[in-house]
């Protein structure tokens, strides 16, 4: 089944009970029992519900996986990863990385012995020289947030396996869409449902992909004891989203491009980052693991001037300025003043996040009004 098939009917079958076509909204805690452990496969909605179920199915057909778990928000998602782990067990990230993971990383479990190094792997034999003993996970980003660094998911893989360590991407910018994880070699892929999958900004999730089912009774077993997991009204909007995703991924794609390409040749703009310029560190692996380039561009102007950005960001009107991405609408953010601002700032600007970095989610309105938009706030 090609994947613009599978985002509609992948994972999916009739509902049972009268044949609807799409998953109902089972909004119930509990479900009735016939003798004390004897039920249709549902006792308790924290454990299992049919339409969260649906959607894990889905999520693991469009990341050709076996088993998929959907969490209340994505850092829920990464969150239920890192208990797989123990005190003393150390993790190798990508420095260049959503800065609510950073957080997590860093404000949560390392206060619980988990040692984190924090690695640039765009040359992914770097990341050979922080693996001992005590390293159990590997975390990528590819692109990365929001620098769109590009990581080479196979090479990283082959090092996973050669130590016998997981490896995790988080793949929200890209989308199974653009590029399938596990097909490369990775154990685990993550995804904020709240961005692309869900596709229209009505909602908050996470969800895990993975094909090992010892791997996957573990994080389900974690994702039923810790509780963190979503709701069956935000389980029917992502499944809704999941089904018009190859669509706007065109559109993303489309509208990713032009706006790359006219900030590129803009007076005022100084550095345009979106993988799809064959200049662009790492373009040549970006092309052989993705099937497209995306609809995230970051930029920065000349003299990075901290308040010259803001007023940039305040003066456009098509593009929002908000928080997310992945939504139907363009939305343009500031990362050293939003999404990383939980990042100290001699770390963010070491990974080029300095005070003049816009980042922009294209969305997928006509293109002529976005770059509109843009050249009204340039100028």
């Amino acid at each position: 089944m090609k994947f613009n098939t599978k985002a509609i009917h992948g994972g999916q079958k009739p509902d049972p009970a009268y044949g609807a076509v799409m998953p109902p909204i089972y909004q119930t805690t509990t479900y009735v029992q016939t003798s004390p452990g004897e039920h249709k496969g549902y006792a308790y909605s924290r454990s299992h519900n049919p339409t969260r179920n649906a959607l894990e199915n889905a999520f693991a057909s469009i990341e050709n996986g076996n088993f998929g778990l959907a969490f209340g928000s994505g850092l829920a998602a990464i969150d239920a990863i890192l208990k797989l782990l123990k005190s003393g067990d150390e993790v190798i990230s990508t420095n260049d990385l959503y800065g609510g993971t950073y957080r997590l990383f860093t404000k949560i479990f390392e206060n619980f012995g988990i040692k984190f190094h924090f690695v640039g792997m765009e040359n992914v034999s770097t990341i050979e020289n922080y693996v001992n003993a005590n390293t159990k996970l590997i975390w990528v980003e590819t692109p990365t947030n929001p620098m769109l660094n590009i990581i080479d998911i196979k090479a990283t893989a082959a090092i996973a396996k050669k130590h016998n360590v997981l490896l995790a991407v988080d793949n929200t910018f890209a989308t199974p869409y653009l590029q399938q994880p596990l097909d490369l070699g990775a154990d685990i892929v993550m995804h904020s449902a709240t961005k692309y999958l869900g596709g229209h900004s009505d909602v908050v999730m996470g969800g895990l992909v993975v094909k090992d089912k010892d791997l996957a009774d573990k994080l389900y077993f974690i994702q039923n004891a810790s509780g963190a997991i979503c709701g069956p009204q935000d389980s029917f909007l992502v499944l809704r989203g999941i089904k018009t995703l190859h669509l706007r991924m065109q559109r993303h794609c489309e509208n990713g491009k032009a706006i790359a390409t006219y900030l590129a040749k803009h007076p005022k703009v100084e550095n345009v980052y979106w993988p799809g310029f064959e200049n662009h560190p790492n373009h040549d692996i970006a092309k052989a693991q993705m099937r497209d380039f995306g609809g995230m561009v970051s930029f920065t102007t000349k003299g990075n001037n901290y308040n010259e950005a803001i007023k940039l960001v305040e003066k456009l009107k098509v593009f929002t300025l908000a928080e997310s991405l992945g939504g139907v609408e363009s939305l343009a953010g500031h990362p050293a003043s939003m999404t990383h601002a939980s990042i100290p700032k001699e770390e963010r600007e070491k990974i080029g996040v300095v005070d003049s970095l816009i980042r922009l989610s294209v969305g997928i309105e006509d293109a002529s009004d976005l770059i509109a938009d843009l050249e009204q706030a340039l100028g």
